[in-house]
């Protein structure tokens, strides 16, 4: 079973790329915002109440995904790698897969701001994220995160897991995803 833990900031190609890999590996993606968007329709964002939803939903497929005969997940995560609780979050989803023998690897996606700013208007993202559809919200939280919080690392993590860094700013993600693929040396489901 493999574990994909794709990160990096808002708007960086994190689902696309994950959506590709999906479509080729059968791995499936777990994009965050499959947790995030039912827990808004009832509790604001940040919330005590929006937490505990996301936290027990992310929590609960994890486990069920790891039990099971599936070949893996990717899943996407904007992880601040300045915050420790992030990082503890990342090892405890890594522990669950490792549990169960799987092969774990963080893959890390950066591109300029820029490229960033025009993929937060794209279709599939405001079809997948309700919640991004406020364009101009979502870009000024794109913004007030991009010098809040480290989201790309200079090369080292936190974590020991294999580490695959991408910069991204001007490839499509199907390519993105080919290379994750042949580098990781996933099996492809037409092959």
């Amino acid at each position: 079973m493999e574990f994909l833990l794709i990160f990096g900031p808002p708007a960086v190609g994190k689902m696309s790329v994950g959506s590709e890999i999906e479509k080729a590996t059968g791995i499936p993606l777990f994009h965050n915002h499959i947790a995030i968007e039912p827990a808004l329709r009832f509790f604001p964002f940040g919330s005590p109440a929006f937490g505990r939803i996301v936290s027990g939903l992310r929590m609960k497929i994890f486990r069920e995904v790891a039990a099971s005969d599936l070949p893996g997940l990717c899943f996407t995560y904007v992880w601040d790698l300045d915050d420790s609780s992030d990082s503890e979050f990342v090892q405890l989803v890594c522990d669950i897969f490792e549990e169960v023998g799987s092969t774990i690897t963080l893959v890390e996606l950066e591109a300029d701001l820029e490229q960033r700013l025009l993929r937060n208007r794209t279709e599939e993202r405001l079809a997948e994220k309700p919640s991004k559809r406020d364009v101009e919200r979502s870009e000024a939280n794109l913004l007030n995160l991009e010098g809040k919080h480290r989201m790309n690392s200079d090369g080292t993590l936190p974590l020991r897991y294999r580490h695959l860094r991408i910069e991204n700013s001007r490839l499509e993600a199907a390519d993105v995803a080919e290379r994750i693929i042949h580098e990781l040396g996933l099996e492809r489901v037409d092959a």
